[in-house]
């Protein structure tokens, strides 16, 4: 990884009896690339369940697992994967099953206490649910598990047709694949965005949405395409959006002609060289401006615009608000003082 971390997040995987494999392998795969691909962070991955082993989805055995620990850190993910009814096998939840999600569910609420993220994939939330843990909040889970979520716990806010939901500390996923697009959005706020930008491209997934909106997200809006020059151009980008990208430089990048890579963003991004840059640094601005107490001129000049007009001239055209607006957006937490 090169430089130490200098941030340690453990992860605590919580292995259902009959767990989802993809419900595990998925994010966690996020996780090992994110590692991989930077030392700001460093997701410390465990399993940890009721018993040292489970029969997953596929009927292979999951070991290792490690018994739940006595409380989660603070700071801590704790990850709730899936299970399925139905083995290959044919057999399904038996009473040591049942004992053993009863002991997940006991777990659950001692242990997820304030400052313990709750990340549930796919059908986790259940367990999640009757630990008391979604009681109402905002939350998703796969569309077949919709109707026993509701049942579970009346008072929750189950939605339909989204990849994730995050209300305060806990978030939770859709279906299976939907744990990779949660995974993403973790990588993104602790590694940052180029990280999960990268991630996506190493899993071959970039329609990826952020949170519970269903907007794209401004890093990786342009990027559903699998055209390898065209990736080049916006990895460069994305790693250094306040450099000067004049459209010779990108396509140097790319290794195509200054005509092919603007035939390339108009035909897989939907936009300009040009559009794509302004783009990030809008994002990387309104980033800045809703986390740092710098004034606009400050914020202008690390973004890459020639000004702070400048600035103003770009949000207007694609967000519709001046980028005091992002400013307004900024926590209490980092207001207070200044």
């Amino acid at each position: 990884m090169g430089a130490r971390a200098s941030l340690t997040i453990p992860v605590l995987v919580i292995c259902p009896p009959r767990a989802l494999l993809l419900d595990c392998a998925g994010p966690l795969e996020a996780f090992r690339k994110a590692n991989l691909a930077q030392s700001k962070v460093t997701f410390a991955v465990r399993h940890v369940g009721p018993q040292p082993q489970v029969t997953t989805s596929l009927g292979l055995p999951l070991g290792g697992i490690a018994a739940l620990p006595e409380t989660a850190p603070t700071g801590a993910i704790v990850l709730v994967a899936g299970a399925v009814d139905v083995l290959p096998d044919g057999s399904g939840p038996s009473r040591q099953d049942a004992r053993d999600e009863r002991a997940i569910v006991d777990w659950l609420a001692r242990a997820v206490t304030p400052g313990v993220r709750l990340v549930t994939i796919c059908a986790g939330a259940l367990l999640a649910a009757r630990a008391g843990l979604l009681r109402g909040r905002v939350c998703t889970t796969h569309a077949q598990s919709l109707d026993a979520l509701r049942r579970i716990d009346p008072t929750l806010d189950a939605r339909e047709d989204r990849l994730f939901v995050e209300d305060g500390e806990v978030i939770t996923s859709a279906g299976v694949t939907a744990g990779i697009d949660l995974a993403l959005h973790l990588v993104a706020r602790h590694a940052g965005e180029a990280t999960a930008v990268a991630v996506a491209r190493h899993l071959v997934v970039y329609l990826r949405r952020a949170g519970g909106d269903p907007q794209l997200s401004p890093w990786l809006q342009g990027r559903a395409h699998l055209h390898p020059a065209l990736h080049r151009a916006q990895d460069a980008v994305a790693a250094d959006p306040a450099r000067d990208w004049p459209l010779a430089r990108l396509a140097r990048v790319a290794h195509v002609s200054e005509r092919s890579l603007s035939r390339l963003f108009a035909e897989h991004a939907g936009m300009s060289a040009t559009d794509y840059v302004a783009r990030l640094r809008a994002a990387r601005a309104e980033e800045m401006l809703a986390h740092s107490r710098l004034d606009m001129e400050s914020v202008a000049e690390r973004a890459g615009f020639g000004s702070a007009r400048q600035m103003r001239r770009v949000f207007v055209r694609l967000k519709g608000a001046p980028p005091r607006a992002a400013r307004a957006r900024r926590p209490a937490s980092d207001r207070a003082g200044g």
